[in-house]
């Protein structure tokens, strides 16, 4: 870093009981540590709070904030405003960084001291056949950039001015939604934006059909109360409204009209398998019981969006 920069670790943490160790190991695996740690717990119901202060107990420079309930924008402003370094690095909880992370973020603000903000990548940690088919349903896939493949950026794994976090006036106070509104707001503000690819993180994806639903109903309220619907919702109602036009079609004269619905939901399955196979065969991506499983977790994720889209609706409705 030039100048000698020292960097601030900022980590939202909130019920990640399951998933602090592994965190901390990769912090603690760092090739280039960061200088200073802050993990904010957002209220945290189990042991996650207890869990960040052993943790920090003997390292110096490692600190927890109790926020209190708290959503992740909110979380992520109290550990930034209590930071004291010029940059601040941001991941979130369950999730395991690269040892190479920082050092590679590092890297490329060394090599272009004019960057304000330089994003890392991400890839999906799975960790059985049902999180493996999670993540070629709803996770960005890869395109083709000047260095290689790429995903897009991703506020849990970047390096950042702490100035342009307050030009940016910080982050929504939103459970979801508010990375992509920051980002948007960086962009606007013209800062010069690096990527480096190579430093990466593994995310861990919601490991049952109950808890996908709950993470998604969620994402989807709070996305509709933000009004950022055109981001997903409407292409997700335009593919149902076309869906009933088969149902109508089925019960007003041939039965067999629902066939086209099933093949619809594999196709859309394939699709998206197709988009994420990260070089994997036709053969991978056709596999039938990969194919039934993508589509009923399509179909899980598109219900926990119509369900929190009506939440939403409600809500605004009661205002």
């Amino acid at each position: 870093m030039s100048g000698g920069s020292t960097i601030t670790l900022i980590v939202p943490l909130r019920n990640e009981q399951r998933s602090f160790e592994a965190l901390r190991r990769s912090i603690e695996s760092q090739t280039h540590p960061p200088d200073k740690v802050i993990f904010v717990d957002a209220g945290s119901t189990d042991r996650t709070l207890g869990l960040a202060r052993a943790s920090c107990v003997g390292k110096h420079g490692w600190d927890v904030i109790d926020a209190g309930p708290a959503t992740p924008g909110r979380a992520r402003n109290v550990g930034i405003e209590a930071a004291t370094t010029d940059w601040v690095a941001l991941t979130d909880a369950g999730i395991v960084l690269d040892r190479h992370w920082l050092d590679r973020l590092e890297r490329f603000v060394a090599a272009d001291p004019t960057v304000d903000i330089v994003y890392g990548s991400y890839e999906p940690a799975p960790t059985s056949w049902f999180t493996e088919c999670a993540a070629l349903v709803y996770v960005t896939p890869t395109s083709l950039g000047a260095v290689g493949p790429v995903r897009d950026h991703s506020i849990a794994s970047c390096l950042l001015r702490r100035q342009l976090w307050e030009r940016a006036g910080g982050f929504p106070d939103l459970r979801a939604a508010e990375d992509r509104i920051f980002m948007r707001r960086v962009t606007t503000l013209g800062a010069r934006v690096g990527a480096s690819p190579e430093a990466t993180v593994q995310w861990q994806l919601q490991p049952t059909v109950a808890t996908t639903f709950r993470r998604f109903r969620t994402y989807s309220r709070v996305n509709a109360l933000a009004g950022e619907q055109h981001h997903w919702h409407y292409r997700v109602r335009r593919i149902y409204v076309m869906a009933l036009t088969f149902v109508a079609l089925a019960r007003l004269t041939d039965r067999r009209w629902i066939m086209v619905l099933l093949f619809g939901a594999l196709l859309r399955a394939a699709r998206g398998s197709w988009k994420r196979r990260d070089g994997r065969s036709p053969l991978w991506v056709l596999h039938p019981g990969r194919l039934v499983a993508t589509a009923g977790i399509t179909g899980v994720v598109d219900a926990g969006t119509f369900v929190g889209w009506l939440e939403a609706t409600a809500e605004m409705w009661r205002r």
